[in-house]
């Protein structure tokens, strides 16, 4: 018979407590980036100078375009109401539509000839997105400072200069976009007459929205968005590498010349001290509208403005190092070493060529067809109530409606004829005048009627419709206009 634990002496098991694992830690991941605002530097240099050129270029033509007068109208007005479109000289209706679309071909075909050749320079340079940036950070600067004097400011508790500085410059912002949207408007509608409404406050509610509506669109894009509008809403910022090759010129850093990089004083010299030419003085980042690091390579935020350039030239004079340290180059040339007479040899590549062939081969065909367009045009219409019917004398008439349009600023006094290939014999048009009265740029709808003797004839014969235009200029040649058409015999 064993023996108890207890006799035994044997010891009592010692409870074992089981401690849970603590649970993992949640790790929280935010799926989109918290904007960091940017505070760009003023800069100054040759690309910056071409940049402000093209600002003030763009703008007065925008702005000042509506405002221009041709023969007693405005130069160039887009008058949707009256389906007439006015460039200069030039008078296009919904029937050239054509031409508009040659336009968009010719603007995408420039777009991507100038991106193969070097990169963004539409989006540095000329994009109103970065054009209205630039006004409304010159704006800024003016009022709050360049960026030390602004980043200090927003870092401030909120105070009546603080307040009054915030107030002044959207105050400014503003006027500008206002004034913006009020221009665009007055591409649509006579900008005298908006000039005028807006004095008696009688504004109509289309014009009243597309003012506030575009006014609204530019103060946010150009004020607020920024640079959020080229990084994440432009979508030529996600397909533009799909144009760039090699022999692209984009801004590039030149790595083995800059790198180690690090700071030093003007008198050191930067070979005894294992540096390159780089002072790693983030000048290039600072003055950067999209805050990137052109060191770090080519990102397509990048919208090639060039400003990493001057700014990083202004050093490179401070420091008496050679200019160029970032500079416009490509690939190629920069792993091989290339000069610039190297570089430009390798601008008429096969992809260039194809752009700039189909590029001209539009633009000519467009020029051309714009310059021989007739400046009187005819539709034949039948009448659909009346298709043809019989007279009491045997002969059958038929019922048109002839669309004339006067393409010429200048009216126009027309005759009417009808002759028939087919050999219909006392073919006849009956109309309420023979001699019409056209008005400059106007269309006129002209109900005719045309008779002739079957002579047992049936089905579908050919006529033509003949109109004959003349000028109030003396010894000028008369227009003719040929249409076909179809008389009916039952």
């Amino acid at each position: 018979m064993s023996a108890s634990p207890e006799r035994a002496g044997a010891s009592r098991p010692v409870p074992i407590r089981v401690v849970p694992a603590p649970a993992a830690e949640s790790v929280e991941q935010s799926l989109y980036e918290v904007r960091r605002k940017i505070y760009p530097r003023a800069v100054h240099g040759s690309f910056a100078r071409s940049r402000w050129g093209l600002v003030f270029a763009t703008q007065l033509v925008f702005y000042g375009a509506p405002w221009l007068a041709w023969n007693g109208r405005q130069a160039v007005l887009f008058d949707l109401a009256a389906r007439k479109f006015y460039v200069l000289g030039l008078v296009f209706w919904p029937q050239d539509f054509v031409y508009l679309t040659a336009l968009l071909v010719v603007s995408a075909l420039s777009l991507f000839l100038f991106t193969a050749v070097a990169g963004r320079l539409w989006c540095g340079y000329a994009c109103p997105q970065t054009v209205y940036t630039e006004i409304f950070m010159w704006v800024e600067r003016a009022i709050e400072g360049d960026r030390p004097a602004r980043m200090r400011l927003d870092a401030q508790a909120l105070g009546p200069r603080k307040a009054w500085l915030k107030a002044a410059k959207h105050g400014a912002w503003i006027a500008i976009a206002l004034w913006t949207g009020f221009t665009f408007v007055g591409y649509f509608t006579p900008i005298r007459e908006l000039v005028r409404s807006a004095g008696e406050l009688a504004f109509g509610p289309w014009e009243t929205f597309w003012v506030f509506f575009y006014g609204f669109a530019t103060y946010g894009n150009a004020g607020w968005m920024r640079e959020q509008v080229c990084k994440y809403m432009c979508p030529y910022a996600r397909f533009q590498s799909a144009m760039f090759d090699r022999d692209t010129l984009v801004i590039t850093y030149d790595r083995a010349r800059g790198e180690p990089r690090g700071s030093r004083s003007r008198k050191a010299d930067p070979r005894e001290q294992g540096l390159g030419d780089c002072v790693d003085c983030s000048i290039c980042v600072q003055v950067c509208p999209t805050g990137i690091d052109i060191r770090e390579g080519l990102q397509y935020e990048c919208i090639g403005c060039a400003a990493c350039i001057d700014g990083c030239d202004q050093v490179m004079e401070k420091m008496g190092y050679p200019r160029g340290l970032i500079r416009y180059s490509t690939e190629n040339a920069m792993e091989g070493a290339w000069d610039a007479r190297r570089i430009a040899r390798r601008v008429p590549r096969p992809r260039v060529l194809v752009y700039a062939a189909i590029l001209c081969a539009v633009a000519l065909a467009a020029s051309l067809s714009m310059g021989t367009r007739a400046p009187l045009r005819m539709d034949v219409m039948r009448d659909r109530g009346a298709l043809a019917r019989e007279l009491g004398d045997d002969r059958i008439e038929n019922v048109y409606r002839l669309q004339v349009m006067n393409a010429r600023e200048e009216p126009l006094t027309l005759g009417l004829a009808v002759r028939s290939s087919a050999g219909l014999e006392h073919l006849e048009i009956l109309v309420e005048a023979q001699a019409l009265e056209l008005e400059p740029l106007a269309a006129r709808v002209i109900p005719v009627r045309v008779r002739a003797e079957p002579e047992h004839r049936h089905g579908s014969l050919p006529i033509e419709f003949v109109v004959t235009a003349r000028g109030a200029g003396r010894g000028e040649a008369p227009l003719t206009l040929v249409e076909k058409s179809r008389f009916l015999i039952p």
